[in-house]
């Protein structure tokens, strides 16, 4: 296991929403093997407890604290918990989700509410409760798990991609306003790939086959491992992975290019060639049962690394290049007696 340094380390224990199971599971394991205290928050109390668990196995203290992040008095209340019990949140994660899979037409007003509820709001409510404990103290770190989606936008996803670019706006608004404030508080993103996690066997699906994460898929333990780099290190936004960067990119360069390209391929992308189950039971209302561990169905084609840009290093590389380059193109569109004598006369 890398080691890696945090520019500051604030007291207190590591809370983590939607940690009963994917990302958020493999990211409390992640940080019990570097000997964090836990707390853990999500709805589902069965996998809640495996986790807990699983980070005292650890060698760490850890506490389950069933809560939804769509109900902001249940998200204070844990978070209080959290800071009486551990002396303090040195640092809070964001990654609690939920989605569906649907075309907007079939998409019902109260799954869009729910979505919304849980993966934006959840996290406005995680942010303030982190603030409320951070802001007298002056110091702790506060993690939002985005997306490549919260860029690039695809088609049968729109409730989950509108909340998590809506994330990125809420998280920008408050990184100026901590700025304003002198705050010592640390604001991060970190925008993920595809991962193999069990949301694809329990998420809501109005499609004709059984959804599927958009290759490349990635495991959720190295992608856990760069949530924690982030949280100790505290760069503005973390990429993992080359289709993030790639996505990122292609839509900031050709939006309308890549519109065609999902038209074309963003339906069968993110479906398998098996029927979906007729009313099968999903987590968009009520847990799904049992413990369903950090993993989904796709181990057998995800990936076991995840490559991290941090993109201000994307900036920075960029901009040099364009200082070398724009002379270069300047010299080729300027003749030799141009440069000499100025404009031809007329």
């Amino acid at each position: 296991m890398a080691s890696i340094t945090p520019r500051r380390a604030a007291p207190g224990a590591v809370v983590i929403t939607g940690a009963s199971a994917g990302v958020g599971r493999a990211t409390a394991r992640a940080f019990a093997r570097r000997g964090f205290d836990l707390a853990l928050i999500a709805r589902g109390t069965e996998g809640l407890e495996a986790a807990r668990r699983e980070a005292e196995a650890a060698g760490v203290r850890a506490i389950a604290l069933p809560a939804d992040t769509a109900d902001a008095a249940g998200i204070l209340a844990a978070a209080d918990r959290a800071a009486e019990v551990f002396g303090g949140i040195g640092t809070w994660v964001n990654a609690a989700m939920a989605t569906t899979f649907a075309p907007v037409h079939d998409t019902r007003p109260e799954e869009y509410r729910r979505v919304t509820e849980v993966t934006y709001l959840g996290y406005v409510h995680g942010t303030l409760a982190a603030l409320r404990h951070m802001r007298p103290r002056n110091a702790g770190t506060i993690v939002q798990v985005g997306s490549a989606l919260a860029y690039r936008a695809i088609p049968l996803q729109s409730a989950y991609c509108a909340a998590k670019f809506a994330i990125r706006g809420f998280t920008d608004s408050l990184r100026s306003e901590l700025q304003h404030e002198g705050s010592r508080i640390r604001l991060t993103m970190v925008q993920l790939p595809a991962v193999n996690t069990p949301q694809f066997d329990w998420a809501r699906s109005h499609m004709p086959r059984r959804a599927q994460p958009v290759p490349p898929i990635h495991q959720p333990e190295p992608v856990a491992e760069r949530i924690v780099q982030a949280a100790l290190t505290a760069p503005r936004e973390l990429w993992v992975g080359g289709a993030t960067v790639k996505a990122i990119l292609g839509t900031m360069l050709a939006p309308g290019l890549v519109d065609r390209l999902l038209a074309r391929q963003g339906y069968d992308g993110q479906m398998t060639q098996e029927p979906e189950p007729p009313g099968r039971p999903d987590n968009l209302m009520t847990p799904w049962p049992g413990d369903q561990g950090a993993h989904g169905r796709f181990d057998a084609r995800a990936r076991d690394r995840a490559m991290a840009v941090d993109p201000d290093w994307l900036r920075a590389a960029a901009g040099l290049a364009l200082g070398l380059l724009l002379p270069l193109a300047w010299q080729g569109l300027t003749t030799p007696g141009q440069q000499r004598h100025g404009p031809p006369a007329r």
